[in-house]
């Protein structure tokens, strides 16, 4: 079964959860992620996963402050959290990954951003499956706060110069609005939190410590991953790898062929591994 990426926001208008103001400038503005998740295709040469609006604007509460959540990437196993695989709506496979995308991102993010944020979390979509692939399941640390969370999401991914080297404005792209400290866009934080946070609209508030989705290691085991899309992620991260060999730089951790940058985390071979992507501000 297909995931239908507006039925969470269409339901949130049939609850009278949002403004019809606000929905309608969702559904004005989604051509924007339509036309991203197209240009990440062109880009790369691997269909988009799966992904979903998220009604509500996720916040996340920290040590030393709040931080917002835009999009994330999810791993979504089914059996294992009934609810959460009816709510992402999945029910004819053990292990999917999902994008989930804010509505808030829709409505006030610029073209260009959506774009960029789309981009980074395919990225993750990638780091995972290469993961998965090579079984290099890693237990994510635990952080208290937003500012060491946003240093863990931006270190696990794949080199974008090779996943879009057919887009070079998008690899540009993705450098100007993604620094070292995560997302960088003021003026979208500032109307997500003047636009829907303080007006009451549909929220969900999180721990920082709580975003891990737990994967079985059986249900890595049983994923099937199509053998065209297996390629390409060897292709990338091969590539990666024999950049980094080739400038002299070596890495702890983990498997040299998955091309993952900054993976310096803990091997993981038995019981579950902790996986979750997403894109801070």
């Amino acid at each position: 079964m297909m995931l239908d990426p507006l039925h969470k926001l269409e339901e949130a208008r049939s609850r009278a959860l949002m403004p019809e103001k606000v929905y309608a400038r969702v559904i004005e503005r989604y051509r924007y992620v339509t036309e991203g998740i197209e240009r990440v295709e062109r880009a790369s040469g691997i269909e988009y996963p799966e992904y979903y609006i998220e009604p509500r604007m996720v916040v996340a509460d920290a040590e030393y402050g709040l931080g917002l959540m835009f999009a994330r990437t999810i791993p979504v196993v089914k059996g294992m959290d009934e609810s959460s695989s009816s709510y992402y709506g999945y029910s004819d496979s053990s292990l999917s990954i999902v994008i989930q995308v804010t509505a808030p991102l829709v409505a006030y993010g610029l073209k260009g951003t959506i774009h960029a944020i789309l981009a980074h979390e395919f990225l993750h979509y990638i780091e995972l499956l290469a993961r998965f692939i090579n079984m290099n399941i890693l237990s994510d640390e635990v952080t208290n706060s937003v500012f060491e969370s946003v240093y863990a999401d931006m270190g696990r991914l794949v080199n974008p110069n090779r996943v879009f080297k057919k887009d070079r404005a998008l690899i540009r792209l993705l450098t100007r609005k993604f620094k070292d400290d995560g997302l960088s866009d003021h003026r979208l934080e500032g109307r997500c939190m003047k636009e829907w946070v303080e007006k009451g609209l549909p929220t969900a508030r999180i721990r920082v410590e709580d975003n891990v989705a737990r994967v079985p290691i059986e249900a890595i085991a049983s994923l099937s991953i199509d053998e065209v899309l297996r390629s390409k992620i060897y292709e990338f991260i091969n590539a990666s790898s024999s950049k980094r060999s080739r400038n002299g730089k070596r890495r702890r951790g983990g498997s040299v062929e998955d091309g993952i940058y900054g993976d310096e985390g803990r091997g993981q071979g038995e019981g579950e591994g902790e996986e979750e992507g997403c894109c801070w501000y």
